[in-house]
């Protein structure tokens, strides 16, 4: 296999990996969503032609090849199907007449041969889905916006932007319209929009993080492939194709770990989900209930008979206004040597402590827990001062 048919059949396995993750993804956010069975359709075509055309190019299989041309031409049918159901309204008769008669002859074309006997079926279908593209662009442009919901409408320009920015990468597929091109691109673009649209999905801050990930990811790929490509002194040519396998592999393999992360943290619920998840219908049964989460299976509550020996009337005023306490930040903004900064520091250091949650200060009610330096995250920080207040407003017995 020559340099050109790798490099074409890593990117588009990469993609079709890529976009088989994301539809993983996007099934397990809302699996019976009528806009989600859409999308799945509309990325499970964009999928088939990738694997196929890669595999194809790989075994050198003819049959793979035509299989793949046929689930080209049914893009632009995935693609009107998304448009209408995000317009939440039928598209004019006449386009739809145009997209089904031109993807069903293009279809039956395909299975034909009739691609590896004349490069006009090229040109017909770089025409058909480019025309795609360009009408539903139209209708989502010329939209209804008040029929639509603030979110829709946003949906909408996102959706626009992908398409739009799509076009370049798709144009690269086509060697007889841009036959000088190193390398096809389409699976390439299809993984920077998904883990775009990916990124998208999150609040602002994670946004900003998903953002920062991602280019990150690129820019490492990037500086990797012209780094091999200097060692190797290759030419622009090998750079560019080196460039598109190696970022291609980075940002499937990227969206691969953030599933895999998304579906640890689905089975092994944190924190606060642990106690959303509790029926406990008092203070005594929400703890036992949280020892069973790693963080606090090792927690310990001590209410003032237990504390005899470090004075509580001492240490009572100085919990007075105390939600969490941190060993790391002793002396907590007071002198080292009063009294009761003191007798903290030593309860602390007894219990080999680390944090200090203040469930009450009259009577004096605490639960002292050693958590691992790498899991004192901000998140976690966070998640200890929600549960302290769970547990301060708690119900001490179940006749509370």
């Amino acid at each position: 296999m020559n340099p050109a048919l790798v490099a074409d059949s890593v990117v588009d396995l990469c993609g079709a990996l890529g976009l088989g993750v994301a539809m993983l993804s996007l099934r397990r956010r809302d699996p019976r969503g009528p806009m989600t069975q859409r999308f799945l359709w509309a990325l499970g075509l964009v999928a088939s032609v990738f694997l196929l055309r890669g595999l194809g190019w790989w075994l050198g299989s003819v049959l793979l090849g035509r299989l793949a041309l046929a689930c080209a031409a049914a893009i632009p049918l995935g693609v009107l199907a998304v448009t209408e159901g995000t317009l939440r309204r039928h598209a004019p008769r006449p386009v739809k007449l145009f997209v089904l008669t031109g993807s069903g002859l293009l279809m039956l074309a395909s299975l034909a041969g009739l691609a590896d006997v004349t490069p006009i079926y090229d040109v017909a279908l770089a025409g058909l889905q480019l025309a795609t593209f360009a009408v539903c662009g139209v209708l989502l442009h010329r939209r209804d916006r008040a029929s639509l919901t603030s979110a829709e409408n946003a949906g909408v320009g996102r959706l626009g932007l992908c398409a739009f920015l799509m076009l370049p990468f798709l144009l690269t597929d086509f060697r007889d319209l841009l036959p000088d091109m190193p390398v096809r691109l389409g699976g390439l673009g299809a993984l920077v929009l998904v883990s775009l649209v990916l990124v998208q999905s999150g609040g602002a801050p994670s946004r900003r993080q998903g953002f920062a990930m991602l280019s990150l990811r690129i820019l490492g790929a990037l500086l990797l492939a012209a780094a091999a490509a200097l060692v190797a002194d290759s030419s622009w040519t090998e750079a560019i194709r080196l460039g598109a396998m190696i970022l291609a592999g980075m940002l499937a393999t990227g969206l691969m770990v953030d599933a895999l992360g998304g579906a640890f943290e689905t089975n092994a619920p944190g924190v606060l989900a642990s106690i959303a998840q509790s029926r406990a219908q008092n203070r005594d049964a929400l703890i036992a209930d949280l020892s069973a989460h790693p963080l606090f299976e090792n927690a310990r509550r001590l209410q003032e008979p237990a504390l005899s020996a470090f004075d509580p009337e001492i240490l009572r005023p100085a919990l007075r206004d105390v939600a969490v306490l941190r060993a790391a930040q002793q002396p907590w903004g007071t002198p080292a040597t009063d009294p009761a900064t003191e007798r903290l520091a030593a309860l602390m250091a007894t219990h080999a402590a680390s944090h200090m949650l203040v469930i009450a200060d009259r009577p004096l009610d605490l639960l002292l827990l050693t958590i691992p330096v790498v899991s004192a995250d901000p998140a976690t920080e966070t998640a200890l001062i929600l549960v302290r207040r769970m547990l301060a407003t708690s119900p001490q017995d179940a006749q509370a």
